[in-house]
């Protein structure tokens, strides 16, 4: 038992590491898994990107006047964009809140203030709508709404 004491308190503490001790991390094996886990990423994601039913519908010539009824313009996420309102839409929020607003018979009192990062509200301007969207929290406004789809009645 005494022998291995003085065996291991004679041994150094730091021990030198040639090239030759040292193995490459960068296996061929591990080279070739890098390379196929890199093509099945790039594949998975080139599908899921052209999957089929996306949530935004596409809609060609939906220019101000040519826009004729009937058309659909955003997003088909009715869990999001559940709420729902109809009306001309009109330019000009309230107090910095919306940019444009439906009026619905009832006067003032009775627009919803939209606003909209998905879908160009400008371009249905005088057209009688219906919007669903989500509402917001309002300072102003009685109803301030983000527009997720567009049809025009």
């Amino acid at each position: 038992m005494e022998d291995k004491i003085k065996e291991v308190q004679n041994q150094p503490l730091v021990h030198d590491f040639n090239q030759e001790n040292l193995k490459s991390a960068f296996t061929p094996k591990i080279i070739t898994l890098l390379v196929v886990v890199v093509i099945i990423g790039l594949l998975s994601g080139y599908f899921i990107s052209n999957k089929t039913g996306s949530a935004i519908t596409k809609t060609t010539g939906v220019a101000g006047s040519s826009s004729a009824k009937g058309t659909v313009v955003g997003s088909n996420d009715t869990s999001t964009f559940k709420d729902t309102a109809q009306g001309t839409l009109k330019e000009g929020g309230i107090d910095g809140e919306g940019a444009f607003h439906l009026e619905r018979p009832g006067g003032v009192s009775q627009n919803v203030y939209l606003t909209s990062s998905s879908v160009d509200l400008s371009k249905f301007i005088g057209k009688n709508i219906k919007v669903w969207g989500q509402t917001q929290k309002a300072q102003h406004a009685g109803w301030l709404m983000d527009v997720g789809k567009i049809e025009i009645l």
